[in-house]
């Protein structure tokens, strides 16, 4: 029997509840965590970008949405994903692989333009280091907070559900 108030989700190694299957407290900035494994989701599944981005399924967005996303209010287009260790990232690690698809993302969003067609994106010769490291960063954050990293992404109404505050 657990004596009300003593778990403590602020504790390491304990998860804390969930919305929609993300822990909501055990990272201090959960919500923009929620919005980068949101765009890293969608960056890393070629299939979902053809089924609903190619397809152009607005609840998604598009590419230039999840890129935004990606790095809105983490300015991780200026520095590096290690300043949010501990805040945002978990480890070293989960930082690393999030650096290294934000820079394969950003150099090809620069090529092309933000307002290119989403088949632009897709056909670059670069997409597909970019979606693979999108992949590596997504697998490791889904993991990280308990998810399955190979489950649906979540419309982007979900994810303004889910990081509400309030």
């Amino acid at each position: 029997m657990t004596v009300q108030g003593t778990e403590k989700s602020s504790r390491r190694g304990r998860r804390s509840t969930t919305i929609g299957g993300m822990p909501t407290n055990d990272m201090p900035w959960w919500r923009w965590r929620s919005n980068v494994r949101s765009a890293l989701h969608m960056l890393s599944d070629p299939v979902f970008q053809r089924e609903c981005w190619l397809a152009g399924r607005e609840e998604y967005g598009d590419v230039t949405d999840a890129v935004y996303r990606l790095v809105e209010d983490t300015w991780l287009d200026n520095w590096s994903a290690e300043k949010y260790v501990g805040t945002i990232f978990r480890d070293q690690q989960e930082a690393a692989l999030v650096d290294a698809a934000v820079l394969r993302v950003l150099r090809i969003m620069h090529e092309v333009g933000p307002d290119a067609a989403v088949s632009v994106y897709l056909d670059h010769p670069g997409w597909t280091e970019a979606v693979h490291a999108a992949r590596e960063a997504h697998v490791r954050l889904a993991s990280g907070d308990g998810d399955d990293p190979d489950g649906a992404p979540r419309t982007l109404e979900v994810l303004r559900i889910l990081t509400r505050s309030g």
